[in-house]
C-alpha cells in the first residue's frame, strides 16, 4: 500500500493456508475465530485490543508486542524467551515467519525503517504513539534485523524512537525533558555512527543553533509517511505557546494551536506547517489527516468544527481550506486521486477534491473507526463496533460486515505494496 496512516498517542490476521496454520502454532500469535467467519475481498493491517492484526479471507490472527512497516508488508514481533526476547518478523502475505533470535533481556519493538529492514527496540512500552515515558536518565535501544542485534545504544537521557533516517545512518528519537520527570519533548536524531543524539537540520541543511529546537507539549494525533518514504508528517494539536525553530532562530513570537511537523527523513531537516484557526481548539482526537496517493497534497480535517485544510507539499503552505457540517467523535480520513472521505461518529462524507466541497455524505451503523480504501478505489473499509464493514465507496452501500472481536482501529491494508 502507498500510505500507511499512524496515530500517534493511540501515531499500530487472516493468514490462511499453510502459512496460518504455521502462525497458529507460533505463541504468542493467536487465532481468533470465536466469531462465524466472513471472507474480507482485501487483507487489511488492524489494531485490536492486544495487539495487531491482519485480516485476510475468512480467517484472524492477533499477533500482540508488535510494530508494522509502513507498506503492510510485514510484521516485527517480540515474544518473553525466559528472562530474554525472541524477535521475529512475519510476511503478512503469505503468513511465512523468519528464523527466531534471542535478545538479552526483554525488549519491545518501537520503530521500524521505511524500507522494512531495520527496527528500534527499547524495554520500555512507550511508543512514540502512545503518551509519556516514566522518568528515567539512561535510554538503551537496540538496533536489530531478522540476522539480530546491529547495535545496541545507551542514550543519555528519556528518548523514545520514532523512525530511521532514509540511509538507515540515523534514528530520529523523541527527547523527554527533563528526563527524570518529563513533561514535554523535542524531536532529534541519533547518530548511529557515534551513538550521539543531536538537533536536525534546517530547510537550508544547517544545524538548528542551541536553544532553537523546538519543545512541544501538547498532543501529537497521528503521523502519515510520504508515498516515497522520505518524508514523515506529524499532527500536533493544543501547542500552549509553542514556538517555531523559525520564531526562536528570528526572535519573532508565535502561538499556535495546531501544525503539521514535516520531517525528511533524507535530509534530517524539519519544518513545521501551522494550521489556521480554529484547528487545534477543539479535541485532538477530532482531527484526522489523509495524503494524496502522488504525495502531492497533504489534508487535514477537524471535524468538531467542520474545517478541512489541503496542504502542498511541495510549498509546505496550506493552499485551501473549506468548511463543512460539524461533527462529533473521533475523526478519520482517506484520500484517493480524485477524492477525501472524511468518517466521524456514525456519518461519512466525501469531498471532490477538484473544488474542496461536500460531494456525497451517507450514514453507518456505529461509530467509525478508521477509514481504508481497497487498492481499485471502489471499496472503502471501516471499523465499526467490534467489527469491519465495506462499502461502496461511491454510494456508500454496505457490501458486507465482519466480526473483528476488539477492534481498536482499521489502520491500512495488509500484504499489498
Amino acid at each position: 500500500m502507498a500510505t500507511t496512516t499512524i496515530s500517534r498517542r493511540t501515531m499500530l490476521t487472516v493468514l490462511a493456508g499453510t502459512g496460518a496454520a504455521a502462525l497458529v502454532g507460533c505463541d504468542p500469535v493467536r487465532s481468533r475465530n470465536s466469531a462465524p467467519t466472513v471472507t474480507i475481498p482485501d487483507a487489511l493491517l488492524v489494531e485490536v485490543d492486544d495487539g495487531l492484526g491482519v485480516l485476510r479471507g475468512a480467517g484472524r490472527l492477533t499477533i500482540p508486542h508488535s510494530v508494522a512497516t509502513a507498506d503492510g508488508l510485514a510484521i516485527y514481533a517480540t515474544a518473553p524467551d525466559g528472562a530474554d526476547s525472541a524477535f521475529w518478523r512475519i510476511d503478512t502475505a503469505t503468513g511465512r515467519t523468519s528464523a527466531r533470535v534471542k535478545l538479552r533481556g526483554r525488549w519491545l519493538p518501537r520503530a521500524v525503517s521505511a524500507n522494512g529492514t531495520k527496527v528500534a527496540l527499547t524495554s520500555n512500552a512507550v511508543s512514540a504513539t502512545t503518551g509519556r515515558p516514566d522518568g528515567r536518565d539512561v535510554t538503551p535501544v537496540l538496533i536489530a534485523d531478522v540476522a539480530g542485534v546491529q547495535q545496541r545504544l545507551e542514550l543519555p537521557g528519556n528518548f523514545v524512537p520514532e523512525a530511521f533516517t532514509e540511509d538507515l545512518a540515523g534514528l530520529f528519537v523523541l527527547e523527554w525533558l527533563p528526563a527524570m520527570a518529563p513533561d514535554r519533548y523535542r524531536v532529534r536524531v541519533v547518530d548511529l555512527a557515534s551513538k550521539a543524539p543531536g538537533p536536525l537540520n534546517t530547510r537550508t541543511k544547517t544545524p538548528i543553533p542551541p536553544g532553537a529546537e523546538e519543545e512541544m507539549r501538547g498532543d501529537g494525533r497521528q503521523a502519515v509517511l510520504a508515498p516515497d518514504r522520505t518524508t514523515l508528517y506529524t499532527l500536533y494539536t493544543h501547542q500552549p505557546d509553542h514556538q517555531h525553530t523559525r520564531n526562536l532562530i528570528s526572535g519573532r513570537s508565535g502561538n499556535i494551536h495546531a501544525f503539521v511537523h514535516t520531517l525528511s527523513l533524507a535530509s534530517r531537516w524539519a519544518y513545521c506547517i501551522d494550521l489556521p484557526h480554529p484547528f487545534g481548539e477543539a479535541p485532538a482526537s477530532g482531527h484526522a489527516m489523509a495524503i494524496s496517493p502522488d504525495g502531492g497534497r497533504l489534508f487535514v480535517a477537524d471535524v468538531t468544527s467542520g474545517n478541512v485544510a489541503e496542504i502542498s507539499t511541495e510549498e509546505l503552505t496550506v493552499r485551501r481550506t473549506a468548511t463543512l457540517a460539524k461533527g462529533t467523535g473521533a475523526g478519520h480520513a482517506v484520500a484517493d486521486r480524485d477524492r477525501l472521505l472524511i468518517g466521524a461518529g456514525t456519518v461519512v462524507r466525501t469531498m471532490d477534491l477538484k473544488r474542496l466541497a461536500l460531494a456525497t455524505e451517507w450514514p453507518v451503523r456505529e461509530p467509525v473507526a478508521g477509514l481504508v480504501l481497497s487498492p481499485d478505489g471502489k471499496r472503502l473499509y471501516m471499523g465499526q463496533t467490534d467489527a469491519v464493514s465495506w462499502h461502496d465507496s461511491a454510494t456508500g452501500a454496505e457490501l458486507g460486515r465482519a466480526a473483528v472481536p476488539g477492534l481498536v482501529v482499521v489502520r491500512g491494508l495488509a500484504g499489498h505494496a
